[in-house]
């Protein structure tokens, strides 16, 4: 049944939401370009890494046992009994008691050594190395297995990729990796006061700043956002657009058009179409929020003012997506700080208000939900709880980063 500005709770809205993501979706790509995607595979080392033992200084390959007690003093006199060369192994290279052999940053560790003595602490003497400080078993040495070993799991499906983990995936033999298709999210503008942004607006106009805002938002996110356009407030228009949007799209997110106004068909005309799900979230900014499906498409309705929107994007519509992604874990940065100022808050409602930080002090930027400027002077989000009247002047909180 239809809920028409029947406030829920912030979590069962999210809740409402995930229910209705559909299904991941997956496609190969390579390795190269799967930065920034989400894993839809579970991720195995075919081989050891590093694959044998290797130093990680340049030095002298040494027994342990040879370097007891030595110093600048009284340094241990061993025979330097060769050299390792890069990317060779030679089986008929090992040390004996009394050696040693120049190892180079990475060049495997010979037969018989356990560990490398850098050669900061190491003087040549001819064929007589004086060794002036002892070392430990396994001391700058990587052992064969030690970064990754044969067989086991690496990375898990659900997990969002970053140049680093690239780089485990190739040490691990992938040329071609898995990942869940990036959704394709379609963005509506509605409203009659609404003008590209390549128009100079007139008297009782605005620009439409929300759709390329969400897009970006959405495409750094690892969305395709689609335009829809601009739509009038009126219904005919908007039954076009919409009939056509959801089958092309795998959500829709509407701009506007979800107040109590009665000029506003978002939340009619879902229901004409599909089902209205939530029409209304104990959220501020953001409370006339829609949530709605048609023909199994994710349909939600976004309040008008920018602020609004992207709390909302941030707070219901991003678990949604990750849902979608399959992600196991939301990217949501964040940093701890201290709040400079109290910030009343009604009790019933979750409340996400502005903030700037600076050294470690979080200062509300207090403002009307219509307003850019206090998204751009902020550097992110604080969450006050339902429960709670306000957070008192040096609360500790935590600020959810843009």
């Amino acid at each position: 049944m239809s809920r028409f500005l029947n406030v829920i709770p912030v979590a069962e809205a999210v809740a409402v939401a995930e229910k209705i993501a559909p299904a991941q979706t997956i496609e190969h790509v390579p390795i190269e370009h799967a930065s920034g995607r989400v894993l839809a595979e579970d991720i195995f080392a075919d081989t050891d890494i590093p694959g044998f033992n290797r130093s990680v200084m340049d030095g002298y390959a040494v027994r342990s046992a040879d370097t007891t007690g030595a110093s600048d003093a009284v340094p241990a006199l061993l025979h330097c009994a060769g050299r390792v060369l890069m990317g060779i192994y030679d089986p008929a290279l090992a040390l004996c008691t009394g050696e040693c052999i120049y190892t180079p940053t990475g060049g495997v560790l010979p037969a018989g050594a356990d560990a490398v003595v850098m050669v900061e602490y190491a003087e040549e003497a001819g064929d007589t190395i004086l060794i002036k400080k002892a070392v430990s078993h396994g001391e700058n040495v990587l052992q064969k297995d030690e970064d990754f070993m044969k067989n086991r799991t690496v990375f898990t499906h659900g997990r969002r990729l970053n140049p680093q983990n690239i780089g485990v995936l190739a040490a691990c033999g992938y040329s071609t990796v898995a990942v869940a298709k990036k959704p394709v999210i379609g963005i509506i503008s509605t409203g009659n006061e609404l003008v590209p942004g390549v128009t100079v607006p007139g008297p009782g106009q605005v620009r439409d700043a929300n759709a390329p805002m969400l897009a970006a938002w959405l495409a750094d996110y690892g969305c395709i956002p689609r335009f829809y356009g601009i739509i009038r407030d009126e219904r005919e228009a908007f039954e076009t657009v919409l009939a056509q949007a959801t089958p092309e799209c795998d959500m829709v997110i509407l701009s506007g058009g979800s107040s109590k106004d009665d000029r506003d068909m978002t939340a009619a005309v879902i229901a004409a179409q599909g089902q209205v799900l939530v029409h209304g979230i104990a959220i501020a900014p953001g409370k006339p929020t829609i949530i709605g499906k048609i023909a199994g498409t994710p349909v939600f309705g976004l309040p008008g003012h920018p602020a609004s929107a992207f709390v909302v994007l941030i707070a219901i519509v991003r678990p949604l997506i990750d849902a979608m992604l399959g992600q196991t874990r939301s990217v949501v940065r964040s940093t701890n700080a201290v709040l400079a100022v109290n910030i009343p808050s009604a009790r019933g409602r979750e409340e996400y208000v502005r903030v700037k930080v600076e050294n470690g002090i979080a200062t509300p930027l207090f403002g009307k939900s219509g307003l850019l400027n206090t998204l751009v002077a902020s550097d992110g989000l604080v969450c006050i709880p339902a429960g709670y009247e306000g957070l008192e002047k040096g609360s500790e909180v935590v600020v959810i980063l843009w």
